[in-house]
């Protein structure tokens, strides 16, 4: 079973929420229409900035709880390295 980790971001270099999921386009359907309740409904993150796919979901859990360790500064280079306009990356996923 393949397996994404994401990251949200509530603005540019805003609130970050760093997730893991096997259905990548439901999952960001659900964080955007306020279903899942919890951090990203409270601080109204909803913009996919950044998307890493694994194709066994045991790696893609390994390596968001890597990136959950990080400091902050290393999540916002990651981003910008791999999207520097901080753009929606949902666009088609939904």
């Amino acid at each position: 079973m393949p397996g994404y980790v994401y990251i949200l971001a509530s603005t540019r270099n805003g609130t970050l929420y760093i997730g893991v999921t096997s259905d990548i386009s439901r999952r960001i359907y659900e964080h955007r229409e306020g279903l899942v309740d919890g951090f990203t409904k409270k601080y109204g993150i909803a913009t996919l900035v950044y998307c890493e796919t694994f194709d066994r979901i045991d790696d893609a859990i390994r390596r968001e709880k890597q990136m959950k360790e990080w400091k902050r500064d290393w999540k916002i280079r990651l981003v910008e390295s791999a999207n520097p306009d901080w753009n929606d990356l949902a666009g088609d996923l939904l």
